[in-house]
């Protein structure tokens, strides 16, 4: 008895996770993007990429109002990642060597992410790394961040890999920012920086702007 009830559990849960990743429509999430920031005075606009994508039940809502807010919340239960990415047409320039932020968090580690836009990049099919780094935030104190390419840790699949593959930033077509169970070196983000079970986040990003020459990795706070 205790066996049937368990696998009618199972079978009404897997199905449920499918039937999530069949009505989840990237496709039109794109067709949905909203424009907020701009880098090289490129506008950039903004999509939503959340675990539904592989069945997860978390959500992002985002927005601009001179802000781009990237909000909603994390469903831990089949999932755990949420994310915005926009394009960046025709990359960036063969002299940029990172990118500085500035954002408001809510103390959650986030992480930011590039990669060539591939459709795949930062799915389970992906076939080039997307190049990640950790975005720690402190509540409510709005911070500026600069991140240098040469910092940045190529991923595939959820994960750190080893590759001879190289950061061109002239390829870079597109960039994101995730808040992810993950840290972009594979190792569990930690519940105090993360959340348990069903929970809020909150990034507010300000402004991006390229750098070029030297781009050690700093953070100040205002």
């Amino acid at each position: 008895m205790l066996h049937s009830i368990s696998y009618i559990l199972f079978t009404v849960l897997f199905m449920g996770q499918i039937f999530r990743i069949m009505s989840y429509d990237r496709a039109a999430n794109e067709r949905n993007a909203i424009q907020g920031l701009k880098l090289l005075d490129k506008s950039l606009k903004w999509h939503r990429l959340d675990d539904g994508v592989m069945g997860g039940q978390s959500e992002t809502l985002h927005s601009f109002d001179g802000v781009l807010n990237f909000s909603g919340h994390i469903n831990c239960n089949g999932g755990g990642f949420t994310s915005i990415r926009s394009a960046i047409p025709g990359g960036l320039s063969s002299d940029a060597t990172g990118v500085r932020v500035t954002y408001v968090g809510d103390g959650k580690t986030y992480k930011v992410l590039f990669s060539d836009g591939n459709k795949s990049a930062f799915g389970p099919s992906r076939r080039s790394p997307s190049w990640q780094t950790d975005l720690p935030t402190k509540e409510g104190i709005e911070e500026t961040t600069t991140i240098s390419f040469e910092s940045l840790t190529p991923s595939l699949q959820g994960g750190p890999v080893d590759t001879d593959a190289k950061l061109d930033p002239t390829q870079i077509q597109e960039m994101g920012f995730m808040l992810s169970l993950k840290l972009s070196s594979g190792k569990p983000n930690p519940v105090e920086t993360y959340g348990s079970g069903i929970f809020p986040f909150s990034l507010k990003i300000k402004n991006i702007e390229p750098v070029s020459g030297d781009c050690s990795a700093e953070t100040s706070a205002t």
